[in-house]
């Protein structure tokens, strides 16, 4: 008898032991965002109607064709006159930018919302146990967590990452990662710059797939503060309650679907071609499959179970739209990657999203254009400047990049926030009254087919209005 009762004890101390291991490691899988910032570029960088239009005329090896391409991409883009553009592209370098170029484009995003994020949150640099750095398309050396250590003056065991490559979901990687180190870091406190560097990849050729990167990337960026101190709760805006990565880069299709390549004279560039929508329609379904499941109410799961096993029986899932579950019964919000209005589309189209939704994406993208690495901010900045975020709301953030992936994460609101951060000095005017596009009145005469025949010296006056 006494030895059954050591026994029991023994294992009611096992059990008892397992629970506080689980308690513990799930008090350091944590990740509060205290607060962003994203990046407002100065005035003088503003890309109007009329200065896109003169942008495109500089590209000389540009025929009529090439001309009506690119005019008729801008009207139906979704893109309004507030959106800003590498400086050396403004001054006419975009064929001879140099690294200063690409130096300053990143410097002028990463220093200048750092600055305000460390006076916002009170936080000094040197408080900083991890630093993750996301430029697609840029990778200096010393690298860039270099140049911010060396600026703030950061201590000596402070965990530097730098990510490239990754494409416009880079920052929920960079998000995912800090997760991840959190496990090992207690109580610390970590900051994500996004940026991307567009200056020193302007497109300067005549290939169609290539020229669209000019047309739907733009100067911008962010930087988050995160910890894992959970003495901090109450401080934070949000929480990371679900992060899901999917890459598909296996399939030869969907890698080369959004690549950095030369074209037959040489000039680089970005390629998006006609496979990325597929791409990142499988993308996304594969990673929702894993994802939802762990944010939607069991009971919303058995209903899907039930209602999928019975029109399958009866034969009428063909035509059904949306992804057949009630995403609003787990998730309030939808932060949607703005990488063009095709994309906002066909995301909001697959998840049976209406327009008060995808508002923040198309506002987005109207003012900010896609912004690679720091879209995603701006749409959330939207949400919170439009008084949107209550505490206990959920945020599913999508967002899709080279390789291909897709990465996706849900943030709890910690506290009701209406920040107007960077859109406070216009949030009054959105959503406009009207999104007629200037390039529609002043450019329509591109449509005209006498133009297909018309000479350089003809239509070059008709652009420069």
């Amino acid at each position: 008898m006494e030895l059954f009762l050591a026994f029991c004890l023994l294992l009611l101390f096992y059990a008892i032991s397992k629970l506080c291991k689980l308690a513990y490691q799930k008090r350091d899988q944590r990740c509060y965002m205290l607060s962003y910032q994203c990046h407002k570029a100065a005035e003088d960088r503003k890309l109007d109607t009329g200065s896109c239009a003169k942008i495109v005329l500089r590209n000389s090896s540009l025929g009529i064709e090439e001309y009506r391409f690119l005019l008729k991409t801008m009207v139906s883009s979704g893109i309004g006159e507030e959106t800003y553009c590498p400086r050396n592209v403004i001054e006419g370098r975009e064929e001879s930018a140099t690294l200063m170029d690409a130096l300053s484009e990143v410097d002028d995003v990463i220093f200048d919302t750092l600055d305000k994020l460390f006076a916002k949150t009170g936080i000094s640099p040197s408080d900083i146990d991890i630093i993750v750095a996301s430029v697609s398309l840029f990778s200096p050396a010393p690298s860039l967590t270099a140049r911010v250590i060396n600026r703030y003056k950061m201590g000596k065991d402070i965990k530097a990452f730098n990510l490239s490559g990754m494409g416009c979901s880079a920052s929920v990687v960079a998000v995912d990662l800090v997760k991840q180190l959190f496990k090992t870091y207690r109580n610390s406190f970590a900051i994500v710059v996004s940026t991307e560097s567009i200056g020193p990849n302007w497109y300067s050729g005549k290939e169609k797939s290539m020229m669209l990167s000019n047309i739907l990337f733009r100067t911008g960026g962010c930087s988050m503060l995160l910890t894992n101190n959970i003495a901090l709760k109450e401080k934070a805006l949000l929480e990371l309650t679900c992060a899901v990565r999917t890459h598909i880069g296996s399939d030869h299709e969907a890698y080369s679907s959004c690549i950095q390549v030369e074209d037959d004279l040489g000039n680089r560039g970005f390629r998006l071609t006609r496979d990325l929508p597929r791409a990142g329609a499988k993308a996304l379904t594969m990673n929702l499959r894993v994802l939802l499941p762990k944010v939607l109410p069991l009971s919303e799961m058995l209903r899907y179970k039930i209602s999928y096993c019975r029109n399958k029986i009866t034969k009428r899932s063909k035509g059904i739209a949306g992804p057949g579950l009630n995403l609003k019964s787990g998730i309030d919000h939808f932060c949607v990657h703005p990488g063009g209005r095709a994309i906002i589309d066909e995301v909001g189209k697959s998840l049976a999203l209406n327009d008060h939704d995808l508002e923040p994406a198309r506002m987005a993208l109207y003012r900010c254009v896609n912004t690679p690495t720091g879209g995603l901010w701006y749409v959330l900045g939207y949400m919170e400047a439009k008084k949107r975020l209550k505490k206990g709301d959920r945020i599913l953030m999508i967002s899709l990049g080279a390789g291909f992936e897709c990465n996706n994460c849900v943030w709890k609101v910690m506290k009701d926030s209406e920040d107007k951060n960077v859109w406070k000095d216009c949030i009054d005017h959105y959503p406009p009254n009207t999104f007629a596009n200037p390039f529609s009145e002043k450019f329509d005469w591109i449509n005209d087919e006498s133009m297909r025949f018309a000479r350089r010296e003809d239509y070059v006056p008709k652009i420069c209005i």
